[in-house]
């Protein structure tokens, strides 16, 4: 999402409604003073939606669950959600909850709905965060502009509560992140540190890798390199998370190293450092802006930058003058 000074950029208010008063139930949520809504369901609750008037409507919705590969996902268009589901029960075993996307009032047609599956499926298979079930292709009707507008400002409404109830399928691992090449300005500006470009290298086995902080983790650059070996010290899950990313083709051997096709998302900046190095790394020491200071020191500088500023300063005041 854009972080520019446009209509996204500004804040949102979203309401979610837990059906049952169970995070793991039952979800609805909306942006306030807009006809959008999600509805999310686990797929053992899916008949208590027959009495849901959101699960009538034509909608877009996107079916999550694993197969023996892992992740999976399949997104869908239909007149009716309710209906749908029922033949993706019985026909397709894989998911295990859906999110759907419909709207409050009767305006979207099956010429809407299947414009945002396709533009959805672009946006997936874009974005890369999770395979789709093989075989999935849709053609875009050919809206009036008017209603292209409109649905392309509804799908970034759509973007917006999907990310925000955990399926930000639709979304870049750096997308919404403004690229800073200041340290030190980076150290007081709004977002932190986020953003800012680092790098890591080891000369010994070529590693060479540029990366930024985000709000979701560490992001490796594409057209990073790794190392062409890893270590038997490795822990088991930075080697699933360098093998899955050999296997989904986010990084591919080569005869200098691994080398990254993508942007790739990490948890942190530590794993992004052993995936790349194929041993035990302290990231946080490892990654470094362009004037040499690691982002441990640039945290810290943060940090006493922070407790150094007006606000912090009345707010050590006010508690002395509690304490007293």
């Amino acid at each position: 999402m854009s972080t520019t000074h446009d209509e996204r950029s500004l804040g949102k208010t979203i309401r979610i409604y837990l059906a049952d008063g169970s995070p793991t139930g039952i979800r609805h949520a909306e942006l306030v003073n807009w006809t959008i809504q999600v509805v999310v369901c686990p797929r053992g609750r899916v008949p208590a939606l027959s009495k849901w008037p959101e699960s009538q409507r034509p909608g877009a919705y996107i079916l999550v669950g694993e197969d023996g590969n892992g992740p999976l996902a399949y997104i869908g268009e239909t007149e009716n959600v309710w209906k749908r589901l029922q033949h993706h029960i019985a026909k397709k075993d894989f998911w295990q909850q859906v999110v759907f996307v419909t709207s409050k009032d009767d305006n979207l047609t099956k010429a809407h709905v299947k414009y945002i599956e396709s533009r959805f499926l672009d946006l997936a298979e874009h974005a890369k965060r999770i395979p789709l079930e093989k075989g999935r292709a849709s053609e875009r009707p050919n809206l009036p502009k008017p209603d292209r507008d409109a649905m392309e400002e509804y799908i970034g409404s759509a973007r917006i509560l999907l990310s925000a109830l955990g399926f930000p399928y639709l979304e870049m691992p750096t997308q919404g992140t403004v690229v800073k090449s200041d340290p030190a300005t980076a150290e007081t500006a709004e977002g932190g540190l986020t953003g800012l470009t680092l790098s890591f290298s080891v000369r010994k086995t070529g590693v060479q890798a540029t990366g930024t902080v985000t709000d979701e983790g560490f992001v490796v650059f594409k057209g990073a390199l790794g190392s062409a070996t890893i270590s038997e010290s490795l822990p088991p899950g930075w080697t699933a998370i360098r093998e899955r990313a050999l296997q989904t083709g986010a990084i591919r051997m080569t005869e200098a190293g691994a080398l990254f096709q993508k942007d790739v998302l990490f948890s942190s900046p530590s794993a992004a450092s052993a995936v790349l190095s194929g041993t035990t790394r302290n990231g946080r020491r490892d990654w470094k802006a362009r004037d040499g200071r690691s982002l441990k020191e640039l945290e810290e500088a943060q940090a006493e930058a922070g407790s150094e500023s007006p606000d912090a300063a009345v707010d050590e005041d006010e508690e002395e003058a509690a304490d007293a």
